[in-house]
């Protein structure tokens, strides 16, 4: 399908944006202060409203992420409950032979053999505490296997287009490197569970403690209780994989996230990443481009009832820039159309390019502004006509 440039009404709305001046390479110094020193072998921070990396090292290089994974393994079960194909209070079963293999293996809540767990509760063990049982109590309990639920793993992935991941396991437990991931691939994943499911994020996510069936366990998040703002994400550790951790922090609408990989000490972790992300925050400063909301054009739709769906910014959309300067910028907004229906509200169809003179074009999601069921007979009938008259 070819690429279309939206050119009526976006494109009149987009171009009375104020054109500044241009901003200077982006350096190790912020005006507030210089960069922290950042020992990961694999690092990123990135400003999410507006898609710019404000620091990087080997952000696609393939590394083991250990419980890290559990961001996919949660983003997999919101997705489901959003699909209606698993409920919250729906209770899933510990079976004998999942007992056996993962009861006291690793981090897990303590499912008792006979227990049955609601949905709400393994996703609380997931994302608090890093519950490997739990991870596979889901897994066998929304999907009938894990192989099943590391299929739906890998769909998700290659639809968001984390090209250099590969999940072989729901909790990240060592499989000899089957499992592996990317700091600029967990980036894009983590922007996505947090705008695609906030409500589900706020409820899960953030949480300093779980107390489940008598017993209370920390989550090690370093983030928690120290960085105004911290919400997320996820810690992991093994042997094999080191200290990572995902962290996000969100401050006067403006989030962060930021990735890191490799660390030889929890210690390194817990500084290293309270300082970066504070930089983050003191050293740039986000323009605001547009709400959460928004409507930024129209696309053309084949096969559905309505022929056009409104184009929404799924968040704050910004420019980041350093400290004292404001960015030059040039925006369109860019999708393969006409998109085909049925199309559902919050699907992701189009994107906003973000053009800064010598920076990478950053690419923001636009998603679709209502739900477009398939059309009848009539409407592709209709489709068909309009389109031999060139409209």
């Amino acid at each position: 399908m070819p690429l279309k440039l939206i050119a009526t009404f976006a494109g009149a709305f987009l171009a009375i944006l104020p054109v500044q001046a241009a901003a200077p390479e982006v350096s190790a110094l912020g005006q507030s202060g210089a960069m922290p020193a950042i020992d990961a072998p694999i690092a990123l921070l990135l400003d999410v409203g507006s898609g710019r990396v404000l620091f990087e090292r080997d952000a696609n290089r393939r590394f083991v992420p250990a419980s890290i994974t559990k961001i996919m393994t949660s983003y997999v079960a919101f997705d489901l409950l959003t699909q209606g194909k698993i409920r919250l209070d729906q209770r899933m079963p510990m079976r004998p032979e999942t007992f056996r293999q993962w009861h006291s293996v690793g981090s897990t809540m303590f499912i008792p053999a006979d227990a049955q767990p609601t949905v709400a509760e393994l996703l609380e063990g997931i994302v608090t505490v890093s519950a490997n049982d739990a991870c596979v109590v889901l897994a066998e309990g929304a999907t009938g296997s894990v192989p099943a639920f590391t299929r739906l793993m890998n769909d998700a992935a290659a639809k968001l287009g984390m090209r250099d991941s590969h999940f072989n396991t729901p909790n990240g437990w060592m499989d000899e490197g089957q499992t592996y991931v990317s700091a600029a691939d967990l980036a894009t994943l983590s922007g996505a569970l947090i705008t695609r499911f906030p409500d589900l994020y706020r409820q899960f996510y953030g949480h300093a403690e779980m107390t489940w069936n008598g017993i209370t366990q920390p989550n090690h998040n370093p983030l928690y209780g120290v960085t105004v703002g911290a919400d997320g994400i996820k810690t992991g550790f093994t042997n094999e994989a080191g200290y990572g951790f995902v962290g996000s922090a969100q401050r006067n609408g403006r989030r962060l996230v930021m990735v890191l990989g490799g660390y030889d000490r929890p210690k390194d972790r817990e500084r290293q990443s309270r300082d970066l992300i504070e930089w983050g925050f003191a050293a740039w400063t986000a323009q605001p481009l547009f709400e959460q909301g928004a409507t930024l054009g129209v696309a053309q739709v084949q096969g559905g009832q309505e022929r056009t769906v409104p184009l929404i910014a799924p968040r704050p959309l910004s420019i980041t820039s350093p400290n004292g300067t404001t960015p030059q910028y040039t925006l369109a907004v860019r999708y393969k159309g006409p998109l085909k229906a049925p199309i559902a509200a919050g699907e992701t169809v189009a994107n906003l390019l973000v053009r800064v003179p010598g920076e990478p074009v950053r690419v923001l999601p636009l998603v679709a502004g209502a739900s477009v069921p398939k059309g009848r007979l009539v409407s592709r009938m209709r489709d068909g006509a309009l389109r031999m008259v060139g409209l």
